[in-house]
């Protein structure tokens, strides 16, 4: 009976997780092309044309600095959108309700949809770090750190996207948090500047934003500089996975917003 269940949860999870990566890999030219285009931009309008007149920053020329920065936006921002975009769809076109009426557990529904937003943030960062090298000299100072970081990151926000889609009722409920909320932070999140050039007041207002701590263990993880305890942000990291963990599955359990 156990060897059964776990075949079958197994199944379910491969099945999920398979439609899932299939989707953004079947319209890439609309999911992996574009981050690569816009993020290309960052590169020239910011670390070229900017960034001459910025100079160094923490010993690194300003292309180096703001580099791993633009790779953690690109991870953030199509691991959120992907599994958004992807439960909100099933949500809409009423498909979800053959998953839910299913055996498959709701920790099974949860890793599928996590490996679609998982698998296309980490390509992207992939890519954009590739484009990347075109631009900066970059050597990864510490490969676990840079691997680790960036894979928790693109879970993190898989699950804010997939609390988004669960609480979003039309299409343009996908869009506010990353408009108002997400974009923001980002920015805000020490990607184009340190926070050491900011009053104090200003450097203790950029430590309640939890990006701030995953741009700057990534670019430990690339250049060994950061702003931030590698050990603090690390913590914030899993704290805020587990948060959003079990939010996902209390929601997922309740049946919000996915029963009438």
């Amino acid at each position: 009976m156990q060897a059964e269940y776990l075949r079958q949860t197994t199944v379910a999870l491969a099945t999920i997780a398979r439609k899932e990566t299939h989707r953004y890999l079947r319209i890439w030219i609309q999911t992996l092309v574009p981050p690569a285009i816009t993020m290309s931009l960052y590169f020239v309008i910011f670390g070229n044309l900017i960034g001459s007149r910025v100079g160094p920053m923490d010993g690194y020329s300003y292309m180096e600095f703001i580099a791993p920065g633009i790779i953690m936006m690109a991870v953030i921002t199509n691991s959120y959108s992907n599994v958004v975009s992807s439960f909100f769809g099933a949500k809409f076109q009423k498909h979800i309700e053959e998953i839910l009426v299913s055996p498959t557990p709701n920790y099974t529904i949860l890793l599928g949809y996590l490996a679609g937003g998982v698998g296309r943030g980490l390509l992207t960062g992939l890519i954009v770090t590739f484009i990347a090298t075109g631009f900066a000299d970059l050597s990864v100072h510490n490969a676990w750190i840079t691997a680790s970081v960036v894979f928790l990151t693109a879970v993190l926000f898989s699950l804010g996207g997939f609390i988004n889609a669960i609480f979003a009722k039309k299409f343009d409920d996908i869009s506010i948090v990353p408009t108002f909320v997400l974009t923001p932070l980002t920015y805000l999140g020490g990607v184009f500047y340190s926070i050491k050039l900011l009053p104090d007041f200003w450097q203790n207002v950029s430590l309640v934003n939890p990006i701030l701590y995953m741009v700057n263990a990534f670019r430990y993880g690339i250049l060994g500089t950061s702003d931030i305890p590698i050990g603090t942000a690390y913590g914030i990291i899993l704290l805020f996975i587990a948060a959003l963990a079990a939010i996902s599955l209390f929601l997922l359990h309740r049946g919000v917003g996915l029963r009438t």
